[in-house]
C-alpha cells in the first residue's frame, strides 16, 4: 500500500506535515509490510533521529464492487509527543499498485 494510502488524512494534518523525509521513508517501509501483514497485526515504524513513530494496522479486507482486493487500515503517528489517528481504505489495481478509495 502506498504511503499516501496509509497516511491519508494524517499526512495533510498539521502533525502529519511535521514528518521529515526520513520519517516518510520509515513510514513507507512500514506501509509495504502492512500490505501483506495478517489482519490485526500492528506494523510499527520509528525514526531514531527525530523520535517520530507510527503504527499501521490492517483491520479488514475484502473485495470492492469491481472485484478489486481492498484493505482497511487504522494508523497513528506520533510527532513531538503528539499522537494523531486516522482510518482509510486502499484497493489494489490490476497492475499491483494501490489506490486510496476513502
Amino acid at each position: 500500500v502506498g504511503l499516501g494510502a496509509l497516511l491519508g488524512t494524517l499526512a495533510g494534518s498539521s502533525i502529519g506535515q511535521s514528518l521529515d523525509r526520513a520519517d516518510m521513508m520509515y513510514a513507507q517501509q512500514a506501509s509495504q509490510r502492512a500490505q501483506t501483514a495478517p489482519i490485526g497485526s500492528a506494523i510499527t515504524w520509528n525514526n531514531p533521529e527525530s523520535g517520530n513513530s507510527g503504527v499501521i494496522t490492517p483491520v479488514r479486507d475484502g473485495r470492492s464492487r469491481e472485484g478489486r482486493y481492498c484493505r482497511e487500515y487504522s494508523q497513528s503517528i506520533v510527532v513531538d509527543g503528539r499522537k494523531e489517528t486516522g482510518y482509510g481504505t486502499a484497493c489494489q489495481n490490476p497492475d499491483g499498485t494501490w489506490q486510496v478509495v476513502n
